[in-house]
């Protein structure tokens, strides 16, 4: 694993209450940009790209681990070889020891697994690279999608988008989806964004080409998950992660030998980004950019953190004004499992979920797991963030 510089973080806020599930990336896909990759530079309108600049205003002096260890990881995937891919974290709010880690298996299928890395359910569906989740916001028996937890995949063996309703006292996924939906471009990478402003359930695809398709979720009368598109834009090379901030209403993709965009969320907020970060050799984001993720704090507060695969690493950055860049770390082995290399997606999950992970989890997908196929290794959010 590459070492590269660590820094300091900004101030925080302590307590953190929020989840956003991330997307993820094929490590072995071939990308469509031309010239070299660690030389590129987004190139959509906006402010410039970010220089990779440590933040260092940190008032109390809290500083980031380089390396941090995962207490759990899951049961492997069925499947052998590049299978594993992208995870997502359900928050039970009755009993949140008792949530639950979706993720898939992109050469057959979709598992739910407890916090403790017991496979719970496999669905073989397909091959399904990204999966996000969308707790039950609204109150129950609702005619809206807010009162339903729900999963939504990209699946890559039909070019099409899965819903799946999750039950709270099982744990179990169910196919909710009202026929084969859609979007109209080979489906790559995918995440879900829940508008504040109007509690409307979006879903963005991602693609080879770097097309982004979004595409509204909404009952079809029959308690069915119907869907039509209803904005499209192009990056100029391959994406697959992508994470939407629901509070604040922006969308980040991954284009993966290229940086990390920012975009509006909303349907009507247009086909322009503004860039975040860019791949470089020597970090601290080294392509492919694969899997993003929000750990979301208090008032518009927390951290985007990306895969950078290139030198298994993440990169954080701050989730408010222009993402500035905070630090990287490692997941390293210890106490019987092994560190995290070569990750695809990953999602953090900012909420207090029992006493094994008291300020929440952070899940990465295991490119290289000793234990035989690929697995997602868990961390203790508390062993990351500052005090």
């Amino acid at each position: 694993m590459g070492r590269h510089g660590r820094r300091l973080l900004p101030v925080v806020a302590a307590v953190w209450a929020a989840v956003v599930a991330g997307g993820c990336s094929d490590p072995g896909a071939d990308g469509d940009s031309s010239g070299d990759p660690a030389d590129a530079v987004p190139t959509g309108t906006g402010a410039d790209a970010a220089t990779e600049t440590p933040a260092t205003g940190d008032s109390a002096g809290a500083a980031w681990p380089d390396e941090v260890r995962a207490t759990v990881e899951t049961e492997p995937v069925p499947h052998g070889g590049d299978a594993a891919d992208d995870p997502a974290v359900w928050v039970n709010t009755r009993d949140p020891a008792a949530s639950a880690v979706i993720a898939t298996d992109k050469q057959g299928g979709l598992l739910v697994y407890d916090l403790r890395g017991r496979q719970l359910q496999y669905l073989p569906v397909g091959q399904v690279n990204n999966v996000d989740v969308r707790p039950a916001a609204g109150p129950s028996g609702s005619s809206t999608l807010a009162s339903r937890p729900l999963v939504v995949t990209g699946n890559r063996s039909d070019d099409s988008i899965g819903v799946y309703e999750l039950d709270p006292d099982t744990r179990q996924l169910r196919d909710v989806s009202a026929g084969a939906l859609r979007p109209g471009v080979e489906v790559y990478g995918s995440c879900l964004y829940r508008s504040a402003a109007t509690d409307r359930l979006y879903v963005f695809v991602t693609s080879k080409s770097g097309r982004v398709v979004q595409f509204e979720l909404f009952e079809d009368g029959s308690g069915r998950v119907d869907g039509e598109r209803v904005r499209s834009f192009d990056l100029d090379s391959q994406i697959e992660g992508c994470v939407a901030d629901d509070e604040l209403g922006h969308l980040y993709i991954a284009e993966e030998e290229v940086g990390i965009w920012k975009y509006g969320a909303e349907p009507t907020d247009g086909t322009e980004g503004t860039p975040v970060a860019r791949v470089s050799r020597s970090g601290p984001l080294v392509a492919d950019v694969e899997g993003l993720t929000i750990a979301a704090g208090p008032d518009g507060t927390g951290y985007l953190i990306a895969s950078s695969q290139g030198d298994d690493s993440y990169a954080v950055y701050t989730r408010e004004d222009d993402n500035d860049f905070v630090t990287s770390f490692q997941v390293v082995g210890g106490s019987g499992i092994d560190g995290a290399e070569d990750t695809d997606g990953l999602v953090a999950a900012a909420a207090p979920l029992g006493t094994d992970f008291p300020a929440g989890v952070l899940v990465v997908q295991d490119g290289e797991n000793d234990g035989g196929n690929q697995n997602f290794k868990l961390v203790p959010l508390d062993r990351l963030l500052p005090d």
